[in-house]
């Protein structure tokens, strides 16, 4: 197998003008998400401090639910990959239904589940809250949880879209998405006055157009994955199983990772107001620091696939180290671009002094990691999963998310009183070990032998 690294640049499955192709739109899509974002939240805090709380409470919930469901897809979109290395488009098609068919199934159940029971949800994660907080939570767990559905089947026929390089199509209904979503906010909240329904109505309304558009354009027979003549209500336990084998590890991955986020925001909560309000700007801001590598992460896991379908693992150690290089050099300008603006991009959140100080300490430093510690952690498990190597990267992460992050957190916190500072720094160490670990297992042979196993 590593004979073949020396071949790959021979014959490359996709050529510069193919990455450009799949990354840019990627990289336009996950910003247009931070960005609408960031307006959903300033619209909503028109509303009241009762209404953000109460919709901040609920998004945790539906990003846990939201991540389980994308890393299903993920699964889904990986089985179609190698389908389609393979040069089956066939059984492309066929894993791909089953996958959407298992989405909708499943993310209709926890939509029963979630609406149905919704205040003892909230009841039994957040415990006693103001009465009005509770209200506002209510209403946009019960609108949303509408959306489940719609959001399932998006999520997975966009991963089905970047399986084929074709991410254009996707950054398209993303941006009608948002758009729907910002206009929908704008005339509900403030026109009609609807607050917190008008929020979650406009969001469940967006979702469920983007669903029904991406769903249709799936079913023309022009494109290497569709559904036309594969629609069945009947789940195929073999197809299912395998992209279970990929889907269900990434999920619980994601799921105890956002676990560890909630404890951390616990512990966030005890170093006082400043801290809780720096914490928070923080990660908003973050998220722009990883963006490309976010996106070109997804890239990344789309064209190792197809390399793993065809059996060249040549090609996907050589596209595994160029995207990684590409991502190391768009992560180095954009922290650098940090690093030197955090403190005026920080004006528009108004923090006290004290705040501020702390915020930009910490965007720095998160900076200054993402350059050399990111990458390794994040970028080279893409190619890992992509090979079936899902079972070790989740036990690494898992580990090394429990000890590090949230252990140390605990111990700096504990035993030098390091504060908001010292959380970050916990995170950044869990990066390192991580990195370490999957570099080891990258560079040996045994990851490319477990789709075969």
């Amino acid at each position: 197998m590593r004979t073949k690294e020396k071949e790959e640049v021979q014959g490359t499955i996709y050529s510069n003008a193919d990455l450009k192709k799949l990354i840019l739109p990627l990289i336009m899509e996950q910003l247009l998400a931070i960005l609408v974002g960031m307006l959903d939240t300033v619209m909503i805090s028109g509303v009241g401090e009762a209404a953000v709380s109460g919709v901040s409470l609920v998004d945790n919930i539906n990003i846990l639910i939201i991540q389980v469901f994308s890393a299903l897809a993920t699964g889904g979109a990986v089985v179609a990959g190698h389908a389609l290395g393979q040069r089956n488009r066939e059984e492309a098609g066929r894993s791909a239904w089953q996958m959407v068919l298992f989405l909708l199934y499943t993310s209709l159940l926890t939509t029963i589940i979630l609406i149905g029971g919704h205040r003892t949800i909230l009841r039994a994660v957040f415990g006693q809250v103001e009465d009005a907080v509770m209200e506002n939570a209510a209403t946009y767990l019960i609108v949303t949880g509408l959306s489940i559905c719609p959001l399932a089947l998006y999520n997975g026929c966009a991963a089905l879209f970047r399986a084929m390089g074709d991410s254009k199509t996707t950054m398209y209904i993303s941006l009608l998405m948002n758009l729907l979503n910002l206009i929908g906010n704008a005339l509900l909240i403030f026109g009609f006055q609807m607050g917190v329904a008008g929020a979650a109505i406009s969001t469940t309304f967006s979702r469920t157009v983007a669903a029904v558009l991406i769903f249709y354009l799936l079913f023309r027979e022009d494109r290497d994955i569709h559904f036309r003549h594969r629609v069945t209500a009947r789940l195929q336990i073999g197809q299912i199983k395998r992209i279970l084998y990929i889907g269900v590890p990434n999920g619980l991955e994601n799921s105890l990772f956002q676990l560890g986020k909630l404890l951390l925001l616990s512990l966030v909560s005890t170093f006082g107001t400043s801290a809780i309000a720096a914490n928070a700007v923080c990660g908003a801001v973050a998220n722009f620091n990883i963006l490309p590598g976010m996106a070109i992460g997804m890239a990344s896991l789309s064209v190792t696939s197809y390399c793993v379908g065809a059996g060249d693992y040549g090609q996907a150690r050589y596209y595994t180290k160029k995207l990684m290089r590409l991502t190391s050099v768009c992560m180095i300008a954009v922290s650098l671009v940090m690093i030197l603006v955090c403190r005026k991009m920080l004006i528009l959140y108004h923090l006290t002094p004290e705040t501020e100080a702390l915020a930009v300490q910490v965007i720095r430093y998160h900076a200054f990691m993402c350059m050399f510690a990111w990458v390794p952690s994040f970028s080279l498990p893409n190619t890992l999963r992509a090979a079936g190597d899902v079972m070790w990267t989740m036990a690494i992460a898992i580990v090394s998310m429990w000890v590090f992050r949230i252990g140390t957190a605990y111990f700096f916190s504990n035993m030098f009183h390091w504060g908001l500072i010292g959380i970050w720094i916990a995170m950044t160490i869990d990066w390192v070990f991580r990195g370490i670990c999957y570099e080891i297992r990258y560079h040996g042979e045994k990851w490319e032998r477990k789709i075969h196993d």
